[in-house]
């Protein structure tokens, strides 16, 4: 006669047998990375880095977004935004995000280690540059790394853009339009922060998502988080969501239709070409959130 002991034990492989494990699937065609995706009107539309085939650094040149409204089948809408739209950046068109206000989309995009604004009256553009020069310049506040900007409005209206890379981050309000900084940049203590900040809301908690790294010998391929309970913290740090082994992981927390999930990329390690994937999240009761596993034959997790 079996024990309840080792009863409860295969039972608990059996259930863990069936939980869902990372695959790493791609859901964009050829290379795309650092997907920010955002919820408009009952369709969800992700605004990624544009890997080019082959290269060899970082210097991508242009901005694709992409749509869907079943989590199956996405829609390439094709080039949204480029460095030929803009006179102030040659170079360097990193991680975007964009958002919705008063029937306006708001594009913030890093470009030339400064960050800039561009606006649509639609979400899939096209966008045009909304002054003339950086929001955002290279250097202010000290951070040399003016990057992956991530645009959060909170439940009163009020707009904060996060911001920054090399382990320093930034935040700075925004008056109504979008387009104009209200007040000064405050630089936060954001606990093994490296770059790629993301800011989502859930029951009156704020939460921080990003790579770590834990030295310039090691790439950025962990994604994990911290709490607070005010946009500008102090932030709580709790620890790891994905590791994917991967050379290089960013991504963006979102909910759509009730769930919410995970989108991130990764890549080869000896490669710079990354692809963009995406998970179901879950919630524990007191609000962290679960950390997600690879599957164990998948080739990256070795």
């Amino acid at each position: 006669m079996i024990s309840m002991k080792r009863l409860l034990a295969l039972i608990f492989i059996f259930v863990g047998g069936l939980m869902p494990t990372l695959a790493q699937t791609p859901i964009l065609p050829d290379f795309y990375a650092d997907p920010s995706a955002r919820a408009f009107d009952g369709k969800l539309y992700v605004y990624p880095t544009h890997d080019l085939p082959g290269m060899t650094n970082w210097n991508e040149v242009d901005w694709h977004v992409f749509s869907t409204d079943d989590m199956v089948k996405w829609t390439d809408h094709g080039v949204i935004f480029s460095l030929k739209d803009i006179t102030w950046a040659t170079n360097l068109a990193w991680a975007p995000d964009c958002i919705e206000r008063g029937g306006k989309y708001y594009f913030y995009f890093p470009a030339g280690n400064q960050v800039g604004v561009a606006v649509s009256d639609s979400p899939t553009g096209p966008f045009k540059d909304a002054l003339g020069h950086p929001l955002i310049k290279k250097g202010e506040a000290g951070i040399q790394y003016c990057i992956d900007p991530c645009i959060f409005r909170d439940d009163d209206g009020q707009a904060y853009l996060y911001f920054g890379g090399g382990r320093k981050i930034g935040v700075v309000k925004l008056k109504s339009d979008m387009i104009t900084r209200d007040g000064p940049i405050q630089v936060l203590e954001m606990p093994e922060y490296y770059e790629g900040i993301w800011i989502h809301k859930r029951n009156g908690i704020y939460y921080a998502s990003y790579p770590t790294r834990a030295s310039r010998k090691v790439n950025a391929n962990v994604m994990v988080y911290s709490m607070a309970k005010n946009p500008f913290g102090p932030w709580q740090y709790k620890g790891a969501i994905l590791d994917n082994h991967s050379g290089n992981i960013h991504g963006s927390i979102t909910e759509f239709k009730g769930q919410w999930y995970l989108f991130y990329h990764f890549a080869a390690p000896d490669k710079r070409e990354r692809q963009v994937a995406v998970e179901r999240l879950s919630y524990n009761d007191d609000g962290t959130i679960k950390p997600m596993q690879m599957a164990k034959n998948n080739p990256r997790s070795n």
